[in-house]
């Protein structure tokens, strides 16, 4: 696949329409960084413009209460990056990230790391962080971890194998938690 990434100040998706069209022509997957440090407007171009899949952060995204419906709507993935979103200055901090509301809104919100070298956290850091200072619960993390398979380029029989081994997993989880 292709994903448009790096500061969209200045950038907008319009700019690699053309690129786009031809990775598309080529049957590769499509993704775009969108609505992180630019406006919910870049999410629109990135969708309509670009014809992504996936939209790489999109937390700006609840500016746009029809955006929020349209995203809600057809199921679009935002891969947000809480670490990240706070060393940009996007959230003062981890508790002031919107990812509880993005969940809170229907959308498809998968919690991931974002160039982990350069603004610190892998994948467990960005959990750990983001679980304890927006005190997500199991249901929460049964959520983005549906999520993400959902969102995931693997195949169609993968996802549903790999979604049947997570609801198992979660009843098992629930049943020993009620106990």
């Amino acid at each position: 696949g292709v994903g448009l990434d790096s500061s969209e100040r200045g950038h907008p998706p319009e700019k690699f329409a053309r690129v786009f069209a031809r990775c598309r022509e080529l049957g590769l997957h499509l993704v775009a960084h969108a609505g992180e440090e630019g406006p919910p407007a870049y999410i629109e171009s990135a969708l309509d413009v670009l014809r992504v899949e996936r939209i790489d952060h999109g937390v700006r995204c609840l500016e746009d209460p029809a955006l929020v419906a349209r995203l809600a709507r057809d199921g679009v993935p935002l891969t947000v990056c809480p670490l990240s979103n706070v060393k940009l200055c996007v959230f003062p901090d981890l508790a002031h990230h919107n990812l509880k509301a993005l969940l809170a809104a229907g959308l498809k919100v998968t919690l991931n790391s974002d160039d982990p070298a350069y603004f610190g956290g892998y994948i467990n850091q960005n959990y750990l962080d983001t679980f304890a200072a927006l005190k997500l619960d199991a249901v929460a993390a049964y959520t983005l971890a549906r999520n993400s398979l959902e969102a995931s380029f693997v195949s169609e029989a993968r996802k549903a194998a790999w979604v049947d081994d997570l609801n198992r997993v979660f009843r098992a989880f629930a049943q020993a938690s009620a106990s």
